[in-house]
């Protein structure tokens, strides 16, 4: 079975101290749904049209444990935390097996 990469990219932060009560609930509740973080912070160098925004990738061990991750009542209560504070693109992709 692949992975599964949740990757979301930040196109801008209107609201910082929403985003770290955002931070507070949805760390957890990723880790606790069997997910795995691989990088999160600023990009260090953008190409193309990238921005140099914040951006996370997490791994899981398949697309279903991500969806259920980010379906699941602990990430959808850090979502409400979240608001509009962030303008942002979120993808689960399927990884090369």
């Amino acid at each position: 079975m692949a992975k599964a990469y949740w990757v979301s990219t930040y196109f801008s932060v209107s609201d910082p101290a929403a985003l770290g009560e955002y931070a507070k609930l949805a760390g957890p509740a990723i880790t606790a749904a069997g997910g795995r973080f691989i990088a999160r912070g600023n990009a260090v160098q953008a190409y193309e049209k990238g921005l140099k925004e914040r951006l996370v990738i997490i791994e899981f061990d398949s697309v279903e444990k991500a969806i259920a991750a980010h379906d699941g009542p602990g990430y959808q209560a850090a979502l409400q935390k979240l608001g509009n504070a962030a303008q942002r693109d979120l993808r689960i992709v399927e990884g090369v097996a």
